[in-house]
């Protein structure tokens, strides 16, 4: 089964010997094997688990953070339209950290306010924040 994925954020995936795609949808969490029954739905900010295999047939796993979009599925191909891909190895979690308490900050903020809330940044506030969970449970993952 082959996967492609492609971000906004980061470079193009490509594996061509893959074993199983795990990801958070709308409805719920699932696994992709080959032969898996078309679908198209959205994904979840979640974390994404690849098995494949290499060139010389040794099976490897990768994880990735991945935020909202697109998944379409087939019998032997799976593409991903993501706007944020974030592999273990480039993931920062001093900076990830910081961002999660600057957006749940600026959400009790709105949400403490006595004013009109301004409904367009407490929504990239809760963005900002899954896009850090996100991130945070990958980098749990690998302790």
């Amino acid at each position: 089964m082959e996967l492609k994925i492609l971000s906004f954020e980061w470079e193009s995936f490509l594996k061509k010997k893959v074993i199983s795609v795990t990801l958070l949808t709308g409805v719920w969490e699932i696994t992709v094997l080959e032969n898996h029954e078309p679908l198209m739905t959205y994904v979840e900010p979640s974390t994404l688990y690849v098995d494949y295999k290499d060139e010389n047939w040794v099976k490897f796993r990768e994880d990735f953070a991945i935020w909202r979009w697109v998944v379409e599925i087939d019998w032997k191909q799976i593409k991903i339209l993501t706007d944020m891909l974030v592999d273990i190895k480039n993931l920062d979690v001093d900076k990830v950290k910081r961002a999660k308490l600057d957006a749940e900050k600026l959400m009790e903020k709105y949400k403490d306010s006595s004013d009109k809330i301004d409904m367009v940044k407490f929504i990239e506030a809760e963005d900002a924040l899954l896009k850090s969970i996100a991130q945070l449970k990958l980098y749990d993952l690998k302790k």
